[in-house]
């Protein structure tokens, strides 16, 4: 419930913090050129998050061809679509954000946040789904054996050497097949 009260807050506090400085900056240099700024702000920041998106996608796909996981990259696409919708946002405050998370010297330390808090976290609750730390085959740990073998956590054993096989010890059972009548099968 922390985490709902804290979301709930900063959906509160942001707003109201850009409305209060809209009205300052409206104050100080009339509310023609802080409309024209904000306009502005959104255009630029628009053509920005597009070029950046474009430089991104083709790291994603440059670091796929090399077989290298793309976590940057991911992490980077996933905050230039929080930075369109800061800078999408009317306020200057929100576009300061955008434009800090658009940038890449600055968005490293972005990412650097969103690896080291959101994705541990994340990753608690999908069972190791965000990092990519998924068990494919068999049960974690197995059954004790832990002779690394990615077989070893199903059944109870390893195979006897053939990779299509696996012993089911104990567990294992016959099953017979009738032939019918007409062939078919």
């Amino acid at each position: 419930m922390p985490r709902f009260r804290s979301v709930f807050l900063a959906l509160l506090v942001v707003p109201l913090v850009d409305a209060v400085f809209l009205v300052f900056v409206a104050g100080e240099l009339g509310w023609q050129l802080t409309v024209a700024l904000v306009v502005l702000t959104a255009l630029l920041g628009t053509l920005f998050v597009r070029a950046e998106g474009r430089a991104t996608l083709s790291r994603l796909q440059a670091s796929v061809a090399r077989g290298d996981p793309p976590t940057n990259e991911l992490v980077d696409g996933g905050l230039l679509i929080a930075a369109g919708a800061f800078l999408l946002t009317p306020g200057l405050v929100t576009d300061a954000l955008g434009f800090l998370i658009v940038i890449p010297v600055t968005r490293v330390a972005f990412r650097w946040g969103v690896k080291r808090y959101v994705t541990p976290k994340l990753d608690a609750k999908t069972g190791g789904f965000v990092s990519g730390n998924v068990y494919t085959f068999g049960f974690p740990g197995g059954d004790g054996a832990g002779d690394g073998d990615p077989r070893s956590g199903f059944g109870g054993g390893a195979g006897d050497g053939d990779d299509d096989t696996i012993n089911l010890g104990d567990d294992a059972y016959d099953v017979s097949f009738e032939d019918d009548a007409d062939g078919d099968q």
